[in-house]
């Protein structure tokens, strides 16, 4: 059994883990997800699309065994924190005994005031002791925190993936899509939006530089007083409220459908190019085709709205309505597109972990900074029968920089020439 727990927390099965993973991403983006089984037939074939679909390579990253491989691997590093933290208190713990000392990287001879040179180095103010022999000792170490920088490297990269897997696995995605105006609920949500604005940018050149769009996220769980957070979401700068993310996603036009009976309006929403109505009682579905634009002076204008009418599914006819006309077949209705203008498609997540993937990539930067900028260094001074001291240096890292160091302090006090002291 304990091999068992040693080899699940070990380096070799992280390795492992971590090349699975790699080839599951690398075929989730190879693999085009989220199609039906007659869509990869069409790709594929018929056994391969029986395979994608039955390995769940059609959705890789929420497929249970993409979930379980990232929880083995949260295991992974879990076990592997444990494992080495008795091991990493014992060290660090030894590390600022002068008792336990090994071998060192730099030893300088005839130093005749090692206080000097620990201040030199900006060492911390040494512990004076003595050593087996009895003989005078000071000791500092410096730096003991750098020990704990893998340990906290690899809780920082659990934190991360574990953050990752729940966000994925709970997340929430949205589309909302609508005018200046229109106020549209978030999913099954008890949120809304409300799209306050939309504009376009334009450059120079007359070409679009940037879409932007004033929102307003309404929690409606209180009727009697609803809470409201404002927003503004453009292309690459996403807005946020309640948690949710809000996304400038794309943009097209909608028109105003009018429905009026004998001049009064029974009738009136918005429609976005590609959707339809169906139209009260008739057995008749309207829906808009396209606006067309006539441009003045780089400014579009006088638009016209193609439109399809169906009967069931079938195609019943199709024209062209200017502004201020109607549409003929609806008698007695009066129909008619109007107030032409461009609507917002909105995609809204919510991630609940994105905090905790975010501490975890936080504490992992930290890990990294203790591991590869502060190192471990120990410096220690023995007094000889002379009076003199022998001064000696070890680094587990960078022992050889650590050692010229040592080496230009104790010369820079004049204590030694350079070419006197010994390695």
């Amino acid at each position: 059994m304990k091999k068992i727990w040693k080899f699940l927390g070990s380096m070799q099965f992280a390795i492992i883990l971590l090349v699975v993973l790699a080839a599951a991403c690398a075929g989730g983006s190879f693999i085009t997800q989220g199609l039906s089984f007659a869509q990869y037939a069409e790709l594929y074939s018929e056994r391969t699309a029986g395979l994608i679909l039955g390995l769940g390579l059609d959705d890789v990253f929420h497929s249970w065994w993409f979930l379980a491989l990232t929880v083995f691997l949260c295991g992974n590093l879990l076990l592997c924190n444990l494992i080495r933290l008795p091991q990493l208190i014992r060290r660090t713990r030894d590390a600022a005994d002068p008792a336990k000392l090994s071998a060192p990287a730099v030893t300088v001879e005839g130093v005749r005031d090692p206080d000097a040179l620990f201040a030199r180095l900006r060492m911390p103010k040494a512990v004076q002791s003595t050593d087996a022999e009895g003989r005078a000792l000071r000791f500092s170490v410096q730096n003991r925190i750098g020990l704990w920088g893998a340990w906290v490297c690899h809780l920082g990269i659990l934190l991360l993936i574990l953050g990752f897997t729940l966000g994925q696995m709970t997340k929430e995605e949205y589309t909302v899509y609508g005018v200046p105006g229109q106020t549209k609920q978030i999913g099954d949500t008890q949120y809304w939006v409300k799209i306050r604005d939309f504009r376009m940018d334009y450059g120079e050149s007359g070409a679009v530089e940037q879409y932007t769009a004033a929102l307003s996220v309404i929690d409606n769980s209180d009727e009697n007083d609803p809470l409201a957070e404002d927003s503004v979401a453009s292309v690459n700068h996403p807005g946020s409220a309640f948690g949710f993310k809000l996304y400038q996603n794309s943009t097209g036009d909608a028109a105003k459908l009018t429905v009026k009976k004998d001049g009064v309006t029974v009738q009136e929403s918005w429609l976005c190019v590609g959707e339809e109505q169906q139209m009260l009682e008739t057995p008749l579905r309207l829906q808009l085709r396209a606006v067309l634009w006539d441009e003045a002076e780089g400014e579009r204008v006088d638009p016209g709205y193609a439109y399809l009418i169906y009967v069931g599914d079938e195609l019943y006819t199709m024209n062209v309505q200017s502004e201020g006309g109607s549409i003929p077949d609806f008698s007695p209705y009066e129909v008619s597109f109007s107030e032409a203008q461009s609507y917002t498609l909105l995609q809204i997540k919510r991630d609940r972990f994105t905090p905790l993937a975010l501490l975890g990539g936080l504490i992992t930067l930290i890990g990294l900074f203790l591991a590869f900028y502060l190192q471990t260094r120990k410096l220690w001074a023995v007094q000889n029968e002379d009076g003199a001291w022998t001064v000696c240096g070890q680094s587990p890292k960078g022992s050889a920089l650590f050692a010229e160091r040592v080496r230009e302090a104790a010369a820079s006090l004049s204590e030694l020439p350079l070419q006197g002291l010994s390695l």
